[in-house]
């Protein structure tokens, strides 16, 4: 059997931005994706802490050390610039090597540098 696990989780980060006529997904920097150990493309559970909204979509590089979070698209109606969120990767393991995964965290500080 498998099932699906926390892979890696961006932690109370702060969006920097929303960009509605943007096609699709979420900008971040591309220092916190490699922290989190995400990739470009993965898809990526967001939730706003701020308001709970919950939406899924997929991440795309942003500028190294920039700090930027934007949300793009449809997505960008569903937070405001200074909301934190929560970034969260899952991925599909066995279930006998699930008991031993440990997910990659990175908590960002206030500037969204990443402190893991």
């Amino acid at each position: 059997m498998q099932i699906q696990v926390v892979k890696s989780k961006i932690h109370r980060v702060s969006v920097t931005g929303a960009d509605l006529n943007y096609i699709g997904s979420i900008t971040i920097d591309e220092a916190l994706m490699e922290a989190a150990n995400i990739i470009e493309g993965e898809k990526v559970s967001i939730v706003n802490v701020n308001n709970g909204e919950r939406l899924e979509t997929y991440a795309i590089k942003g500028n190294r050390n920039s700090g930027d979070v934007t949300l793009n698209g449809p997505a960008a109606r569903r937070v405001h610039k200074g909301d934190i969120i929560i970034i969260i990767s899952y991925g599909i393991l066995d279930f006998e090597e699930a008991k031993s995964f440990k997910p990659t965290l990175v908590f960002p500080n206030e500037t969204n540098n990443t402190l893991t």
